[in-house]
């Protein structure tokens, strides 16, 4: 991979930061959730943002 400079670097850095909040969200909403089908959404999207977040740091290694 070629250099990355200091701006990607830090717009990569940011864009994990957001993945796994939203990782964190999604997941705190499933466990909330009564609802069932909605409970399954929360889960898949928290599951989503999971592998982009793994992803994204399997890229940086």
């Amino acid at each position: 991979m070629p250099n990355l400079t200091t701006k990607e670097l830090s717009a990569l850095s940011d864009q994990l930061d957001f993945e796994k909040v939203l990782h964190c969200k999604y997941l705190s909403a499933a466990q909330e959730s009564q609802d069932p089908e909605l409970k399954n959404k929360f889960q898949s999207c928290a599951s989503l943002h999971l592998q982009n977040y793994n992803t994204l740091l399997n890229h940086l290694r």
